[in-house]
């Protein structure tokens, strides 16, 4: 099954029609963390929009190789190569290998984009591991002229690079407001202009991370370990680069400078990027200290929340808004979040259930193509969502006997329907979070559902009332229909 697929290209500032060089194969490759402390929400945010997207190629019949690397060496305090490497850092502060520390927090962040089902890559190569291709790269863009060496540093000479071809052509930032607007800073004497940027940094004799080469004893400029991992296991040229807004500059740029310079063109055909994660209007990220760790989530132990979310509701959090779109955290969205995705659950728990009858008369192909639409719309999750919630409408009402589906009707939209929430968006049902006070709770329902049943069966009308209002009291709605009661939290 296959479909087009139109995507909002970043490098053209518009949606195309995306469609794979070489049928029915995709190259997928997208920067991933840096892996020197706990994952936080704004690391969640892509990985579960590149994860949709993953889902979607492969459910549509593409064979897709998704490449996510990991960042364990070269990712300095700043963009203008000053500071210490950050694995480095943290590294010396809990007199730690700098490895123990990849380690330890690569683990970690595999821990919870598991929670958050979120598929593994097919190929998740580190930085620290593809040194040599790393140096072949320095080696080649200085033989082509675009670079220079400086005390034992190399820097990519961006005005050289601008004079033939365009810096700034994904950012659409241009290159004299860059020298104006950029101020010398200290210890960047050694470039020719501050823009300019590290291939290879000479490292400092207190530096930990450290590789031979014929210019010093150093390691590799953080944008150079993605155009290297990229061609590596994708080719000069593939479909689609993806990543935060946040490295849209420099670090896309740079990636587009050096395979430019070593491969004569871009890296990749696409470029698609999420935008942030919000809070009180400021991007959520570890430089600012505004950050909420995924396990703070997942714990509620935090000063600014105010319960646990389980890993479905903040995915469904995100998924509800565009991946282009900023999202803005707040316990009241994410309250909400988690009772749209109850709702979602407990519709399609009773599409599950629901005996056949009379065909409905429901458009079941017209639904179909709404929905397909919506992702193949550039990857519109919140349109199809609201096409989803529309179809559990009809559910609950044929549920509730005001209306009904036939059997063809029902395995057609059961088919369906599990398709798009558990296979493409990639959501579970609750007693599949792993959460066991949700079993313990749906098991203590059932005993007083069959006992409010027992009681009405013998016409003890005050004991089944009294468990309803009871119930009720506590926030949990007792439905009855002509299937049975079900209950809902809310």
């Amino acid at each position: 099954m296959q479909a087009s697929l139109k995507i909002f290209n970043t490098l053209s500032r518009e949606k195309e029609i995306f469609a794979p060089q070489k049928p029915p194969h995709v190259g997928l490759y997208v920067c991933g963390p840096t892996v020197y402390g706990d994952p936080h929400l704004g690391h969640a945010r892509p990985a579960i929009t590149f994860d949709v997207l993953f889902r979607y190629l492969s459910h549509l019949g593409y064979k897709v190789r998704y490449v996510r690397n990991i960042t364990d060496v070269g990712h300095l305090e700043n963009d203008a190569d000053e500071g210490e490497d950050k694995i480095a850092q943290k590294a010396r502060l809990e007199s730690l290998e700098p490895m123990e520390v990849v380690q330890y927090y690569t683990e970690r962040y595999h821990k919870y984009m598991e929670a958050l089902n979120v598929k593994s890559p097919s190929i998740e190569p580190r930085a620290s591991g593809h040194i040599i291709e790393q140096l072949a790269l320095v080696d080649k863009i200085l033989e082509e002229g675009y670079a220079y060496e400086s005390n034992g540093s190399v820097y990519f000479d961006v005005e050289r690079y601008n004079r033939e071809h365009r810096y700034g052509i994904l950012s659409g930032r241009v290159l004299e407001d860059l020298l104006s607007t950029t101020r010398q800073l200290d210890g960047q004497s050694e470039k020719k202009n501050s823009y300019d940027f590290a291939l290879w940094k000479k490292a400092s004799p207190s530096h930990i991370m450290r590789w031979p080469s014929r210019f010093s004893d150093g390691f590799p400029g953080w944008h150079l370990e993605c155009t290297a991992m990229s061609a590596r296991y994708l080719g000069e040229s593939f479909d689609i680069h993806g990543g935060g807004m946040d490295l849209l500059f420099p670090h896309h740029e740079c990636e587009i400078a050096q395979s430019t310079v070593a491969h004569g063109h871009g890296p990749a055909r696409y470029w698609m990027h999420n935008n942030m994660i919000t809070i009180n209007g400021q991007k959520m990220g570890k430089s600012l200290g505004n950050f909420i760790t995924l396990e703070d989530f997942f714990s509620g132990k935090h000063k600014l929340l105010e319960q646990a979310y389980s890993p479905m509701t903040i995915r469904f959090f995100i998924l509800q808004a565009h991946y282009r779109s900023t999202v803005d955290f707040s316990n009241e969205a994410l309250q909400a979040a988690g009772k749209g995705l109850q709702r979602l659950m407990e519709g399609l728990a009773q599409l599950d259930k629901l005996q056949a009858g009379a065909p409905s008369g429901f458009d079941l192909e017209a639904f179909r193509n709404k929905c397909y639409e919506a992702l193949n719309d550039d990857l519109n999750t919140p349109i199809l969502i609201a096409q989803l919630f529309e179809a559990v409408k009809l559910i609950n009402a044929a549920a509730a006997g005001k209306g009904s589906f036939s059997e063809e009707e029902l395995t057609s939209l059961r088919q369906l329907m599990h398709t798009l929430v558990f296979e493409v968006l990639g959501l579970t049902p609750a007693q599949a979070e792993g959460a066991k006070g949700s079993e313990t709770l749906e098991g203590v329902m059932q005993l007083l559902l069959s006992l409010r049943q027992q009681a009405k069966e013998q016409k003890d009308w005050g004991t089944a009332d009294k468990i309803r209002d009871e119930l009720k009291a506590l926030g949990i709605t007792v439905k009855d229909s002509k299937d049975g009661a079900s209950w809902e939290l809310k």
